[in-house]
């Protein structure tokens, strides 16, 4: 109990917005516990989108500032560059495989060298998967029941940017994620306007 009470449970009734991938997580925010249930200013807003968006990928602070900057170089605008980079980060990709049930263990995963990038072992979360790149799991690993279960339940969760090999526990990046299609509902132009004050 103590663990599903932990600060990613904290997290989620802070945000209004389930960080931890717990099915459950956001069962617990009683009305007026969240963020988003006290008036905010327009700072307090965009303060707010900025925190929700960096806690549901797992970025550091500086790294998200990184991201940001990279963006705003971008040809497209801002926000779509900014959660296309993010998604198409190799810990995000793993999980929307079905490799693994939350960021958090997906990002283990890639830590621990469980995870391929056309057959060759990449152990950075943060690795940026490139398109046509194929992301499998170790040989070794497909044998881990808790793996080979997490990506069998999960076929039904299917990306229209993503092909998945269920014979070979792999998948491919086809193309990038247009920003319709990321299934996270965060606000991306108050985050781009915080970082532009």
């Amino acid at each position: 109990m103590a663990k599903m009470m932990g600060p990613r449970f904290k997290q989620c009734r802070r945000l209004g917005l389930n960080v931890c991938g717990h099915p459950k997580a956001m069962d617990r925010a009683v009305k007026g516990t969240s963020r988003e249930d006290k008036k905010l200013s327009p700072y307090g807003v965009q303060l707010l989108e900025k925190q929700r968006l960096r806690a549901y990928y797992g970025v550091l602070e500086k790294q998200f500032a990184n991201y940001v900057k990279k963006a705003e170089k971008s040809k497209e605008s801002t926000g779509t560059a900014l959660i296309q980079a993010l998604e198409c980060r190799l810990d995000n990709l793993v999980y929307r495989l079905g490799l693994a049930s939350s960021i958090r263990q997906a990002r283990q995963m890639v830590v621990h060298g469980h995870i391929l990038v056309d057959g060759k072992k990449v152990n950075i979360p943060s690795y940026g998967v490139s398109i046509g790149e194929v992301i499998s799991l170790r040989e070794k690993s497909r044998n881990n029941t808790m793996f080979k279960e997490s990506f069998q339940q999960n076929v039904t969760s299917q990306y229209p940017y993503l092909e998945k090999d269920l014979e070979n526990f792999s998948g491919v990046l086809t193309r990038k994620p247009e920003r319709n299609e990321v299934p996270i509902e965060i606000d991306d132009i108050l985050v781009v306007e915080y970082y532009s004050r």
